[in-house]
C-alpha cells in the first residue's frame, strides 16, 4: 500500500501539502488539490482514521463491543461477531472488535478519540452499564438486544417472545397439555437479557392455554450436558409430553440422547421444539422443529440502522423486532398414548 511519501512525490508537492489536502486545515490551491487526489486514486492510498477525522469525513471502521468472559458460549457469540464483520464490510466499512471484560472501558475509549463512526453492541446484559454510557457519548450507538432499561436507545433482536408463544402453541395446537422448558446456563439470567424474557414467556403463554408448565436450566456457570439431562428427565417424569429447549447444541443433543435412552421417540412419545438456536437443529441425531435465532438478520439491520444514524435522518429510538420464523423438521406430534407412562413407569 502507498504512503503519503510516495503521494507527495507523485504529485509534486511536499509531504504537508499532501496532509494540508486531505485534512482540511490549511487551503490549497485547487490545480494542486487535483494533483493530490489523482496520486491517491492511481496509488490506492488511503488515509488513517485521524487524517479522515480532521477533515470531518468518516472512519468507515464501527466498533463492536462484545466482552469475552469465562463463562462466554463462544460458538454463539463468534456468529454475531462474524455476521456484524459480514454485514459491515456490504456497507464498506471495517469493524473493530473490543472484547474487554469491562465492556464500557473500551466503548469509552473509541467514543473519546473518534475512532469509529457507530458502536454496535453486543451481549447485552439486563441492567447493562454501557447503556447509560450510550446516552452520554455523542457516537451512535446501537444494541443487538434488549436491555431492561431501553428508554431512548436503538435496539435489534429477535422477537423471542413472540417466538416463545409460538411454540408453546404448536405444542399445545397438538394436544400436549404439559410442557417443559429446558433453558440456559443460570448465569445466562444475571448476565443476558434474552433468557429471562424467553422464561417469562413461556410461563405465561401455557397459562393462557392451560397446560401445565415446568422449567429446568442447562447447567450453573457453565453449559452442562449431565444438568442438561437431569432438567430434561425430570421434566418428563412430571409428565411433560412436550419439549421446548432454549439452550446450546451440546445440550439439546444430550437431551435428545436422554429421551432414547429411556426408550421414548421423537416424536411418537415426547415432541421437541427448539426456540432461539443459532446453529442447525436439522444437524442433530434426531432433526428437531426450530424457531432460530438468525445472526445475520438482526446483525444486518443493526449495521443499516448504525449507517442510518450517520446521515441527515438518524432512525429513531426504538425496538426493531425480527419477526420469528418456524422451520418443521418433523420432531411435533399429538401426544402418544401408553408408551410414555411405560417408559417412564
Amino acid at each position: 500500500m502507498a504512503n503519503i511519501n510516495e503521494v507527495a512525490a507523485a504529485a509534486g508537492v511536499s509531504i504537508s501539502t499532501v496532509s494540508y489536502a486531505l485534512s482540511g486545515k490549511r487551503p490549497v490551491a485547487a490545480d494542486t488539490r487535483r494533483r493530490i487526489e489523482e496520486a491517491v486514486r492511481e496509488l490506492g492510498y488511503s488515509p488513517n482514521a485521524g487524517a479522515r477525522m480532521l477533515a470531518g469525513r468518516r472512519t468507515q471502521i464501527f466498533a463492536l463491543t462484545e466482552p469475552l468472559r469465562k463463562d462466554t458460549h463462544a460458538p454463539t457469540h463468534m456468529a454475531f461477531v462474524l455476521a456484524t464483520a459480514v454485514a459491515a464490510r456490504r456497507h464498506d466499512y471495517d469493524v473493530l472488535l473490543l472484547t474487554d471484560e469491562e465492556a464500557q472501558a473500551g466503548m469509552r475509549r473509541v467514543a473519546a478519540n473518534g475512532l469509529v463512526d457507530a458502536i454496535l453492541v453486543l451481549d447485552v446484559a439486563p441492567h447493562d452499564p454501557r447503556v447509560e454510557l450510550a446516552r452520554q457519548i455523542a457516537t451512535p450507538t446501537v444494541f443487538i438486544g434488549i436491555p431492561n432499561d431501553n428508554d431512548g436507545l436503538v435496539c435489534v433482536d429477535l422477537d423471542f417472545e413472540a417466538a416463545t408463544a409460538l411454540a408453546v402453541d404448536v405444542l399445545a395446537d397438538a394436544g400436549h397439555t404439559s410442557l417443559g422448558l429446558v433453558g440456559q446456563a443460570q448465569t445466562a439470567y444475571e448476565m443476558s437479557n434474552f433468557p429471562p424474557r424467553v422464561r417469562a414467556s413461556f410461563m405465561a403463554r401455557a397459562e393462557e392455554r392451560g397446560v401445565a408448565a415446568g422449567y429446568g436450566t442447562s447447567g450453573g456457570k457453565r453449559v452442562s450436558r449431565t444438568a442438561a439431562r437431569a432438567s430434561a428427565a425430570r421434566l418428563l417424569e412430571e409428565g411433560a409430553t412436550g419439549l421446548v429447549l432454549h439452550c446450546a447444541e451440546e445440550a439439546q443433543a444430550s437431551i435428545l440422547a436422554e429421551i432414547a435412552e429411556r426408550g421414548l421417540r421423537v416424536p411418537e412419545d415426547v415432541s421437541v421444539v427448539a426456540v432461539g438456536a443459532s446453529f442447525d437443529t436439522a444437524g442433530l441425531a434426531t432433526p428437531i422443529d426450530s424457531i432460530p435465532l438468525v445472526p445475520e438478520a438482526s446483525c444486518e439491520l443493526a449495521v443499516q440502522l448504525a449507517v442510518q444514524a450517520l446521515d441527515e435522518s438518524p432512525p429513531e429510538p426504538g425496538i426493531r423486532y425480527i419477526p420469528p420464523t418456524y422451520l418443521a423438521h418433523g420432531s411435533t406430534a399429538p401426544p402418544g398414548n401408553s408408551s410414555v407412562i411405560t417408559a417412564l413407569g
